[in-house]
C-alpha cells in the first residue's frame, strides 16, 4: 500500500423517534447518557452501543445515517443538535459536516495510539476503520451476461454490462463518494472528467441505492451483475451465504476510506460523548467489527487481523487528500445529483 498523510446532500434518514440502542434513553446514576449517529451496518451499531454501555455503565442510543444522510440531519437541527457523537462513515465527510459548524474539536489520549495517517492533526475527527473500493460481482449473472469480474473502471464501460451494475448515489453514501473522488484522483483532479465518466456508466446502472452497502446485496440476489461497495461488505455478504459473489479491484486503483469517529458540536452530553471516543480508539472496541462480521481494517494497531481482512499493502490504493475530499463533497455531489443521476427519494 502506497501511503502518505492524509490531510485533512440532503436526504434525510430515520426519524428521531426511530432511535435504535441497546438500552433506555434514561440516563445512568450520573446522570450520564450518549446519542450517537452509526454510519456502519446495523449489526456492528448495535454491537457497538451495547459494548459501550457494557463497558462505561452510560446508556447509549443510536441513529443509523449514511454519510450524506448524517451532514443533512446535522444541518436540519443546527445549533441544537439531537447526537452527540459521530461513529464510522467517512472522514470526508466529518469534514463537510466540520466545514459547515457541526463538529468540536476532540484529541482523545488514545489518538496517540493511532497512526498519523488515520486521524486529523487538529482533532476533527480520528479513525477507527480503513476500508477499500471494490467490485463486488456474482458469478452466475457474469456468466449469464457473457462478461468476466471486471478489473478495471473501464470494464465497468462494457454494453454487456448494460443495466447490471449498481452503486449508491454520492449524495447519501460515502462509499459512493469514494467511488466519485476515485475518478477526480485518477483524472488529476479534473472534477468534470470524472463526471464524464460517470455519465458514461449511467447506461449500466440498474440502480442508484441509498445505502452503500445496498448494491452488494442486490449482486448476492441476482438482481445485478456487479455492485460498487467497499471490499469488508462483499466479504460480509460472502460469509453469510452469497457464496457465488466474488471481489475484484480496479486495476487503475482506488481511493480508500478511513472511517471516522468525531465530536458533535454543542453535544448535549460532551462528558459521555468523549469517553464514547476514548473507548472507540481501543483495540477492544475495534476488536467488535469482525465478531458481527465486519471486515474493515482497523486502525489501532493492537487490534486483531483476521483473514477476512484485505491486506492493504497488496492493493493499488491512492493517497487522497481527506482534507480536499472533504472540502469539495457538498459541490461535487450536487453536481453528480444534477449532471448524472438524482438522489434516490425516501
Amino acid at each position: 500500500m502506497k501511503r502518505s498523510a492524509l490531510t485533512g446532500v440532503a436526504v434525510l434518514g430515520a426519524s428521531a423517534a426511530l432511535l435504535a440502542g441497546c438500552s433506555s434513553t434514561g440516563a445512568n446514576a450520573d446522570g450520564e447518557k450518549l446519542t450517537f449517529i452509526c454510519s456502519p451496518q446495523e449489526d456492528w451499531c448495535q454491537a457497538v452501543a451495547a459494548a459501550f454501555t457494557s463497558e462505561t455503565g452510560i446508556p447509549a442510543d443510536y441513529v443509523r445515517l449514511s454519510g450524506g444522510e448524517a451532514v443533512a440531519r446535522l444541518s436540519a437541527t443546527g445549533d441544537t443538535p439531537e447526537f452527540d457523537v459521530w461513529f464510522g462513515g467517512g472522514a470526508e465527510g466529518h469534514i463537510a459536516a466540520d466545514e459547515e459548524g457541526y463538529i468540536a474539536k476532540y484529541t482523545s489520549p488514545n489518538a496517540a495510539q493511532i497512526p498519523a495517517e488515520y486521524k486529523d492533526a487538529d482533532g476533527t475527527w480520528t479513525g477507527i476503520y480503513v476500508g477499500a473500493l471494490s467490485f463486488c460481482s456474482n458469478t452466475d449473472v457474469l456468466a449469464r451476461i457473457g462478461a468476466e469480474a471486471p478489473q478495471s473502471w473501464e470494464d465497468l464501460l462494457d454494453p454487456k454490462f448494460k443495466s447490471n451494475v449498481a452503486m449508491a448515489h454520492p449524495g447519501t453514501s460515502g462509499t459512493a463518494y469514494q467511488a466519485v473522488w476515485t475518478e477526480v484522483e485518477l483524472n488529476d483532479g479534473d472534477q468534470d472528467a470524472a463526471l464524464d465518466y460517470f455519465r458514461s456508466l449511467h447506461s449500466n446502472i440498474l440502480q442508484y441505492s441509498k445505502s452503500g452497502s445496498a448494491p452488494g446485496q442486490m449482486a448476492g440476489r441476482g438482481e445485478i451483475a456487479t455492485g460498487i461497495i467497499f471490499a469488508q461488505d462483499c466479504q460480509k455478504f460472502i460469509n453469510e451465504g452469497f457464496t457465488n459473489l466474488k471481489t475484484t479491484f480496479p486495476k487503475e486503483g482506488m481511493t480508500y476510506e478511513v472511517g471516522a469517529v468525531s465530536l458533535i458540536k454543542n453535544a448535549q452530553h460532551p462528558s459521555a460523548a468523549k469517553k464514547f471516543i476514548d473507548w472507540a480508539l481501543t483495540a477492544d472496541a475495534q476488536d467488535i467489527a469482525p465478531t458481527v462480521g465486519t471486515y474493515s481494517v482497523p486502525t489501532n494497531p493492537d487490534a486483531k487481523i483476521t483473514d477476512d481482512m484485505v491486506d492493504l499493502d497488496e492493493l493499488n490504493l491512492i493517497n487522497a487528500d481527506i482534507k480536499e475530499q472533504g472540502d469539495a463533497r457538498i459541490e461535487l455531489t450536487g453536481r453528480f445529483d444534477a449532471e448524472v443521476a438524482p438522489a434516490p427519494k425516501d
